[in-house]
């Protein structure tokens, strides 16, 4: 299971601010360390990227496309 988690570093200690869920007192974890400059702002910020620019433009016209066939006025 992945998390993405704030948390603060203060006098050597990684803090989380709030409870995390689903981890036990003791559990042995690996810690990825991204410093917060809104980064995650956006709730699909960590999936920026991951396309190539071939596949995000198929995407683009295949949306584009079916956005084209909506009648509108069905949606009143």
């Amino acid at each position: 299971m992945s998390q993405i988690i704030e948390a603060i570093y203060e006098n050597g200690i990684i803090r989380p601010i709030s409870p995390i869920k689903g981890i036990e007192n003791n559990h042995k974890l690996k810690i990825t360390i991204l410093e917060d400059e809104g980064l995650f702002a956006h709730r699909l910020g960590d999936c920026i990227g991951i396309l190539p620019d071939e596949d995000a433009r198929e995407m683009i016209n295949i949306i584009e496309d079916e956005f084209e066939k909506v009648d509108l006025d069905e949606w009143k």
